[in-house]
């Protein structure tokens, strides 16, 4: 199989590089080249930025592909450009799309590919749903082929995944819990939420590449295990070797009192049950099991992460927010017991 990624360095496509790489798969990548020292060997780069169009239509001019995926395509614009530059030079096109363009809130938390899309808190999504409307249109009217997929929270080994941290990544929760600091888990911490390690994500996305039978298809690709917030959060500080020390906090207010969008991440996604349906998935790859459990891929991330002082990035304005959250909640208990 001959594969084009557009990105290939993120949390989830790093994952699918590595394992295509393993398997023989010719792989390229088309990224601006600031995240490929850690690579694996095998891998053609075609170092440009897929905003200039005209600069990688002559990069590929004399290249076709088995497969293209874009990782890193949020608004139809993007798919414009990418339908421009590809629509004669691939037999099959790969949109990221997100799981937070399904119904919100879900008339039923059970959600399968035929959930609605519509998500009235959070443009990301909004935009998610417009790109595969855009696509879709290609495919039904010119034959454009397409596969859509819509990840959920899959993480990897470099940040812990988390429902509530600031704008610097996750690593200043995890040095709360170790300092015994107080640590926000948002609504009462009992919704249901699914992780997705991102070696798993990489099977399943691996088995629609090239599968003709996900043509015009839309395929979420997610863990079967379901947990909830407090068992997530209690699951890192296990990971830490410390006993967690937690304040809930209404999601809504988060959202009122952060500069950081909780409106969309928490009131447009996290803060609802979400239970995922893979039966679609199953039955296009038939293979496909989700083998990390999430206090397994937990231990993993925090091991590696305390290894690795690069990935433990202090954000001191998000750590004074929760101090002063917590103060207000405090105070605000005092002022009417008193």
């Amino acid at each position: 199989m001959k594969a084009l990624f557009i990105g290939g360095t993120g949390t989830i496509s790093s994952a699918i590089t590595k394992q295509l790489v393993e398997q023989g798969c010719e792989l390229y990548l088309l990224n601006r080249g600031n995240r490929n020292a850690a690579l694996p060997t095998g891998v053609n780069l075609i170092q440009a930025d897929i905003n200039d169009e005209a600069h990688v239509a002559e990069l590929i001019e004399n290249l076709a592909f088995d497969v293209v995926a874009d990782f890193i395509a949020f608004e139809p614009a993007q798919l414009e450009r990418d339908y421009r530059l590809f629509k004669d030079k691939t037999k099959q096109f790969m949109f990221i799309s997100s799981a937070s363009a399904y119904q919100t809130p879900l008339s039923d938390y059970r959600i399968t590919e035929g959930t609605p899309l519509s998500n009235p808190y959070w443009q990301y999504s909004r935009n998610k749903i417009a790109c595969e409307d855009y696509l879709m249109k290609q495919y039904r009217e010119h034959g454009f082929p397409i596969t859509i997929v819509r990840p959920s929270h899959t993480y990897d080994e470099r940040s812990i995944p988390l429902g509530v941290h600031g704008g610097r990544g996750s690593w200043q929760v995890a040095r709360r819990m170790l300092a015994n600091k107080p640590v926000i888990i948002h609504g009462d911490g009992t919704s249901l939420w699914t992780m997705t390690h991102n070696s798993d994500f990489a099977k399943g996305f691996i088995g629609l590449m090239g599968n003709i039978h996900a043509i015009g298809e839309s395929v979420h690709i997610t863990s079967d295990e379901s947990v909830t917030w407090n068992q997530i959060y209690e699951i890192i500080a296990d990971a830490l070797g410390v006993k967690l020390n937690a304040v809930h906090v209404s999601s809504e207010f988060l959202a009122a009192c952060s500069k950081v969008d909780y409106r969309g991440g928490l009131l447009g996604d996290k803060a609802n049950s979400v239970v995922f349906d893979n039966a679609k998935l199953k039955r296009l790859v038939p293979e496909f099991v989700a083998t990390t459990r999430l206090d397994q891929g937990i231990k993993q991330t925090v091991a590696y992460i305390l290894a690795h002082p690069e990935h433990q990035t202090e954000d001191k304005e998000f750590d004074a927010w929760c101090d002063k959250v917590i103060q207000a909640l405090d105070a605000a208990a005092r002022s009417i017991t008193e």
